[in-house]
């Protein structure tokens, strides 16, 4: 497991749900996207869909380009 991964792991615990917690999920998900290197505008994109965050931050990772790596997960 990544850096960046071990990271992410260490912050997925939640307290328990509320009304906010779409939203607040949707803003830690963009959070962990900054982190990895997407851009603003492509992080906003990921952050709002079901993509998996792992695959999201093992692409850049492993290489790819944030825009490449958008285009195959969206």
């Amino acid at each position: 497991m990544g850096a960046k991964q071990a990271r992410m792991a260490e912050t997925t615990e939640a307290p328990l749900w509320n009304e906010n917690e779409p939203a607040k999920v949707e803003s830690w998900r963009l959070h962990i996207l900054l982190e990895a290197g997407y851009p603003v505008h492509l992080a906003e994109r990921i952050a709002v869909s079901e993509v998996d965050l792992h695959d999201a931050v093992g692409m850049l990772d492993r290489g790819c380009d944030p825009v490449t790596a958008t285009e195959i997960l969206l």
